[in-house]
């Protein structure tokens, strides 16, 4: 979870509800629309009702077909651009941002045929995706738009405090300061960031939130991209930190930072922007090379 800087008490307005899994805040400064919270708040249920798993949805129709060897339509965009997104970013993170991958099976995002026109995926052998890797980092981007199209220049949204996004500078001016707490030692910080019109994603495998039942395991998909070669579920204490505009593409770096070979990481990393550390009790706070 992150920590930011104590917020101004002359918040326009601030919305806190249950979505996406996890608690949602909108907290918005000055000038815009009086529906502004509103239609952010509206945005993220409509990506929570398009890509849950866990109730009826447009993911789990999808899911039916394709665990049924049938190809699915696309029908909701919301879906669709979830999709869309993925595939984008399938080379970005070298493969290893992949809603398909199972620890129990070899399929994956490569056996998936994405009709981007017609709006169908299909498979060539029965698969279901996971859209909790990109979900919350979706709902956010959903939910900035709809603050900056109700006149919003100033904001700051957080999903269960580990995906961050702001909207323009700091209420008292300058970007946002965050402290990346160390899952190990909660009181200390493992590092320090700023961010101004970006988003922030933190994944860990160890920490709060990491043994709850409903949390799938980090897996490390059989690619082979950036010298990626054995497959499976990922256990070393790791914590992951990405900025980044988008924070969809923040959330699928992060995972795929937390998942990477050490040669994949030459290709993933920035000291700035893409960080990984170790959080093995011989390398406390170091950022892996």
């Amino acid at each position: 979870m992150t920590r930011a800087a104590p917020i101004p008490k002359a918040a326009t307005g601030v919305e806190c509800f249950p979505a996406m899994g996890t608690r949602i805040e909108l907290h918005r400064f000055g000038a815009g629309d009086a529906d502004a919270l509103w239609r952010a708040r509206a945005a993220i249920v409509a990506v929570d009702d398009a890509l849950t798993i866990h109730r009826p949805s447009a993911a789990t129709a999808m899911n039916d077909a394709l665990r049924a060897g049938q190809p699915a339509a696309i029908d909701d965009p919301i879906l669709l651009d979830a999709l869309l997104q993925i595939d984008a970013a399938y080379a970005l993170t070298l493969g290893l941002f992949d809603p398909v991958a199972d620890a129990r099976h070899a399929a994956g995002w490569r056996q998936l045929h994405l009709d981007h026109d017609a709006a169908r995926l299909a498979c060539d052998v029965p698969v279901a995706l996971d859209f909790g890797g990109i979900g919350k980092g979706l709902a956010l981007d959903y939910a900035v738009a709809a603050l900056r199209g109700a006149g919003v220049e100033c904001a700051l949204l957080s999903a269960g405090e580990s995906s961050i996004a702001v909207v323009g500078a700091h209420p008292l001016g300058g970007a946002w300061p965050f402290a990346i707490p160390d899952p190990r030692h909660p009181d200390a910080a493992l590092v320090e960031v700023e961010l101004f019109d970006e988003a922030l994603s933190v994944s860990a495998t160890i920490g709060t939130g990491t043994t709850a039942p409903e949390r799938a395991a980090l897996i490390r998909p059989a690619t082979g991209a950036g010298g990626d070669t054995g497959a499976g579920a990922i256990d070393a204490p790791r914590c992951a930190v990405v900025i980044d505009r988008n924070g969809s593409r923040a959330e699928m770096l992060s995972t795929a930072l937390i998942v990477a070979s050490d040669d994949a990481l030459q290709h993933l990393q920035d000291p700035r922007r893409r960080m990984l550390f170790d959080l093995a009790p011989h390398a406390p706070r170091r950022m892996l090379e």
